[in-house]
């Protein structure tokens, strides 16, 4: 499964996903939108404008969810 975090800095609730993320074990990729605009369009255009932003193969969601990054874990061992 593919997941990417789109970040930015100071920013307690990527940083809150990306810690549950790497507690759970689950790799992503962490994209940090103040230094990719390409980036920032995308989730822009998917209707998002809070950071961080998780997509994964089959959801997306923004701000830190705990209940989606453990539903992730049961996915990704599955």
């Amino acid at each position: 499964m593919c997941i990417t975090v789109y970040t930015k800095p100071r920013c307690p609730q990527c940083d809150a996903t990306k810690r549950t993320l790497d507690k759970q074990g689950i790799d992503y990729r962490s994209i940090d939108v103040t230094e990719d605009a390409e980036a920032l369009d995308y989730i822009k255009s998917l209707g998002y404008q809070q950071a961080p932003v998780v997509i994964t193969d089959e959801d997306a969601w923004s701000g830190f969810r705990p209940d989606r990054i453990k539903a992730l874990t049961t996915t990704t061992s599955a």
